[in-house]
């Protein structure tokens, strides 16, 4: 009688994986990253004006009060922005609101281009520029924070977390106005292409961030029937927001207004035929220092929680005291370094706020709260105006920019004062 030896058992595949334990962890996806490429966009859109200011009135033949008017106007679209762009967030989602700012933020520089065709359009291209922007510095700010923490990245260090929006704007602002200021100089048609760059920066950010997920926190719902009481909301300290973040926030803005909007438009009489260059390379290189100043903002955030706060309140001070000659001699280069100076200031106020806001805020409440600071910060965008109308009144910008250094020195001591308890 014949008979048959089963074959052996085929091994089931991935037999070895059930019983090896649990499936490895894939590695993060960086949505923090993605999502700040928004911000980007943003700070470009914003800046890519303020470089081609000197060309509106050159090459448009727009006067100085219709120009400075469209740069008002950005930020009389900012403000409500802000305002509602930070509830809708913490109702509706970040991502819904922080992507259909994005489009909106898009359409204004279609309507800027064709400004250069039909000034009308100017108005309320600057206009969407600054409701967009706002919408999406306060909902998009929140995002990216919460993005770059755990458990959507668990390799980002906290204090990155809550600074990567406001670096991402920085290098927005720092590109777009130089980028904007050398194809005015050299390109055709200065006032349609100088804002093709936008227009590809904005389309490609959408697209890194379209598969980001939403990152707002779930609200639990009231339990119903017996059981235990759902959990208190998570307290605000209003007091240590107002007495640790309403004093620096004005100069945040304040601070690089001044280097370039104000400051070129003294001393580009001696800049003939570059305006728009020196234009650009101010915008370029106020966000840049703000950038460059980040280690340094790190190193200081480990030592003690208000340090960034008083050390860009005094470095404020000094760019202040270094524009006053600048301003008296006309000097460009002693205008840049004094730009610089208020550049770097403005990095570590604006490290220091939004770090701040990032520790107080309960996660419900994160975008509305952001949007507030960014509120108080973008109330600073008003300093060059005020230098305009208090310098008629035969003070002289010298003048005051010498005596807004000695103002900044009284905030840091009154912020110190009000903050000494470190609670």
């Amino acid at each position: 009688m014949s008979s048959t030896v089963d074959p052996p058992a085929r091994p089931e595949p991935f037999a070895a994986d059930r019983t090896a334990g649990p499936a490895p962890v894939p590695p993060p996806r960086r949505y923090g990253r993605r999502v700040a490429c928004t911000m980007l966009a943003s700070g470009w859109s914003a800046n890519q004006f303020s470089a081609l200011l000197g060309a509106y009135r050159t090459e448009a033949g727009l006067s100085q009060s219709a120009v400075t008017g469209l740069f008002a106007v950005y930020v009389i679209g900012l403000i409500p922005g802000l305002l509602t762009g930070g509830p809708l967030a913490d109702r509706c989602g970040r991502r819904p609101v922080a992507l259909l700012a994005l489009g909106v933020n898009l359409m204004s520089t279609f309507l800027l281009m064709a400004g250069s065709a039909a000034t009308w359009c100017l108005l309320p291209g600057r206009f969407l520029t600054g409701l967009g922007a706002g919408a999406l510095l306060a909902a998009g700010s929140a995002w990216v924070k919460e993005l770059s923490s755990p458990p959507y990245d668990p390799t980002a260090a906290p204090g990155t977390a809550a600074k990567r929006s406001g670096m991402f704007v920085s290098a927005g602002f720092a590109s777009g106005g130089l980028i904007a200021s050398l194809i005015a100089q050299w390109a055709p048609y200065p006032m349609l292409t100088a804002y093709l760059p936008h227009l590809v920066l904005a389309v490609g950010a959408g697209a890194a961030a379209w598969g980001a997920p939403e990152s707002r926190p779930v609200r639990p719902r009231p339990a119903e029937g017996p059981g235990p009481a759902p959990a208190a909301p998570e307290a605000f300290p209003r007091a240590r927001f107002w007495r640790a973040v309403l004093p620096v926030a004005p100069w945040v803005f304040a601070a690089p207004t001044i280097g370039f909007v104000t400051l070129p438009s003294l001393v580009d009489g001696g800049m003939t035929g570059w305006q728009t260059v020196y234009a650009g390379v101010a915008t370029a290189v106020v966000p840049g220092a703000g950038l460059a100043v980040q280690p340094l903002a790190r190193h200081l955030a480990t030592r003690h929680r208000l340090a960034n706060g008083v050390a860009g309140l005094l470095v404020i001070a000094a760019g202040l005291a270094c524009a006053a000659p600048a301003a008296a001699t006309e000097q460009p280069w002693l205008a840049l370094a004094a730009a610089a100076i208020l550049g770097a200031g403005y990095g570590l106020t604006l490290s220091f706020g939004l770090t701040e806001v990032a520790a107080l805020a309960p996660r419900a409440h994160l975008a509305r709260l952001t949007s507030l600071f960014w509120t108080l910060a973008y109330t600073g965008m008003f300093t060059p105006y005020a230098l305009a109308a208090l310098s008629s009144a035969a003070l002289g910008v010298p003048v005051l920019l010498g005596a807004g250094a000695l103002l900044a020195v009284l905030v840091c001591a009154v912020f110190g004062m009000l903050n000494r308890d470190g609670r």
